[in-house]
């Protein structure tokens, strides 16, 4: 009789892996699996595992005696006959893998239904349950936290003993105790192994699934890495319409997204795959999701047509993740992933799209920092250059000459003012920021080594408010000003030349105004001042270029240079820094100075 009973409990035990098993191969049920389930994957992890409860009381052996009964589908039982079935199995695997609350909730799920077929171990079997998927979530618990994981050998050794407990539960509880006795005479021994045995195979299953997500990840960083070494050469150029189309074919090819586009801020830098006839490159955005990401500077997820809410009425592209890529906290575009089937926007693919986003954001940061670097290394190449330039030593060293002879006081003071202003080219160069103070003193020196030269070409007047001093502005902010307003603007001029130099701190920034009564700037000259290289005879021509691309990229877009001019009456140029820009985004380093 109980190697009969042995037999039929293996076959009850087939059903719930063969469901086991067909499930596990569903991507929603592979999903609630995760370390951290939250609330509602609770909720389905019980309902699972009650489901197996319930399937094992309907496919229960009815055991009278000395005799078993294996007809099928099982409603309810005569008052003195027992269930041998599978029942605990689901609430203790349930219980190891979801924690105390899913064990509750699977055993009294599969307990409560076993007590209303009756029997005279009814009570009994159904308390055993309960107990059994609480304690198996405490286990399971237990080994969670001392950073070990639930092993198929740990999960058979806690299930035969949770079926052993429920033996003991049935001789303590069901009347009569000496059929109680009997019947686990009969059923003790098939139980304690087969559903040992099934719970050892059904953790099996879930290590598989495990070791399937694992190689998922796997697979998911080393594509994320392959993509970001091939997309770095781009993100180098920056977000361009050129650079963007390279970095979305790229993503199309490599995922298995159906359209992928990438934005700035105003419009579609490229959009590549479905949808290219209204979702056109280089066009305004279309749709309100993209730009509900750039408003907010957050991920937004639609698995809807009108979620999307393109302007296209048939657009065929039904769900999308759209990023924000962002460069100093500050959303400097979107990346877009789109597909026509909402079933392929997954965990897998939304968690490969957020890191992605992460790594161009950080590609475009460090584009940016290189950038900088640039243009910080021009400008030191500017004021080496200054520095060794032939003309400028001789014509410096000749007049200190000259004075020597005539007035050696004067002489000594330039030279105490040529040194300065090497020492101040060179120090000002290693720095991203300095004192205004210092920045006035280089000036300061270069003036006077020119008016050396020409003492009587031009006046200089500097005007700034004491409590700026020590504010920190870019080097070579006004030196460069003031060296274009006398080479260009007073060269030419036959009247005495005037230069100004003001400096205020207004309501929320500081105002560089830098003035000069020479012959003004060509309308053509003027149109692209500031935003590209000029041609110079004199010069390298890239000066005002150097301080409005520092000044953007430093600041942000918050401070600025602009110019008014007319020909023949002089040029006026304006700075504007915020005042209270983070000093975080700033990195100011310690000055060398000091």
């Amino acid at each position: 009789m109980v190697a009969h009973l042995i037999l039929y409990m293996i076959e009850k035990v087939g059903i719930i892996l063969i469901v086991a098993f067909l499930l596990s191969h569903m991507k929603s049920f592979r999903r609630i699996f995760q370390e951290d389930s939250t609330r509602n994957e609770k909720l389905v992890l019980i309902c699972l595992f009650g489901g197996f409860g319930l399937v094992s009381n309907y496919t229960g052996i009815e055991v009278f005696q000395d005799t078993i009964s294996n007809q099928g589908i099982l409603l309810d039982i005569e008052p003195n006959n027992a269930i041998a079935n599978t029942r605990v199995m689901g609430a203790v695997i349930g219980g190891m893998l979801g924690g105390p609350v899913v064990g509750l909730g699977a055993g009294l799920i599969a307990g409560l239904h076993r007590y209303t077929f009756g029997g005279f171990t009814a009570f009994a079997c159904s308390l055993a349950v309960v107990l059994a998927g609480v304690l198996a979530g405490y286990a399971g618990r237990y080994k969670l936290k001392h950073g070990k994981r639930i092993t198929a050998s740990f999960a058979i050794k806690v299930g035969m003993l949770l079926e052993a407990l429920q033996m003991i539960i049935i001789l303590l509880l069901a009347k009569p105790f000496e059929q109680a006795w009997h019947l686990v005479q009969i059923i003790g021994l098939p139980m304690i192994t087969i559903n040992g045995l099934g719970i050892l195979l059904f953790m099996m299953i879930m290590q598989s699934i495990m070791k399937d997500q694992s190689r998922a990840r796997a697979n998911q960083t080393s594509l994320v890495f392959s993509i970001a070494e091939r997309t770095l050469p781009y993100f180098k150029q920056g977000l361009n319409g050129e650079s963007s189309k390279a970095i979305a074919s790229i993503l199309l090819e490599s995922t298995e997204a159906d359209a992928v586009a990438i934005t700035d801020t105003t419009r579609v830098l490229s959009h590549v795959g479905v949808g290219t006839d209204h979702h056109i490159s280089m066009g305004e955005l279309v749709t309100g999701l993209t730009k509900n990401v750039i408003e907010q500077g957050r991920i937004c997820v639609a698995r809807t047509k009108d979620e999307i809410y393109c302007s296209s009425a048939n657009c065929p592209l039904e769900a999308a993740i759209v990023l924000p890529l962002k460069v100093q906290h500050n959303t400097a575009g979107t990346l877009k992933m789109y597909y026509v089937d909402s079933h392929k926007l997954d965990d897998v693919q939304q968690q490969m799209a957020e890191g992605l986003a992460n790594l161009f954001s950080t590609q475009l940061e460090l584009a940016e920092v290189e950038r900088q670097s640039k243009l910080l290394q021009d400008a030191e190449i500017r004021a080496l250059h200054t520095q060794i330039h032939p003309h400028f030593l001789f014509n410096s060293l000749n007049s200190i000459s000259v004075l020597c002879r005539t007035d050696p006081t004067k002489a000594r003071d330039l030279m105490l003012e040529l040194s300065l202003f090497f020492r101040s080219n060179l120090q000002g160069a290693r720095q991203m920021f300095i004192p205004l103070e210092k920045e006035i003193e280089n000036v300061t020196a270069y003036l006077s080594l020119e008016k050396a030269r020409f003492p009587d070409k031009y006046e200089v007047e500097i005007q700034v408010d004491s409590s700026l001093l020590d504010f920190h502005i870019p080097p070579f902010l006004l030196q460069p000003l003031v060296e274009n307003a006398i080479h260009h603007g007073l060269s030419k001029g036959k009247s005495k030349g005037m230069i100004s130099i003001d400096i205020t701190q207004q309501t929320d920034h500081l105002e560089i105004i830098v003035q000069d009564n020479g012959v003004g700037i060509s309308s053509n000259t003027l149109m692209v001042l500031g935003k590209q290289t000029v041609l110079s005879e004199t010069g390298t021509g890239t000066s005002i270029d150097n301080i409005s691309k520092r000044l953007e990229g430093l600041y942000k877009g918050q401070a600025s240079i602009s110019f008014k001019t007319l020909p023949g009456s002089g040029t006026t140029v304006f700075i504007c820094i915020p005042l209270h820009f983070k000093k975080g985004d700033l990195s100011i380093a310690e000055s060398v100075y000091s």
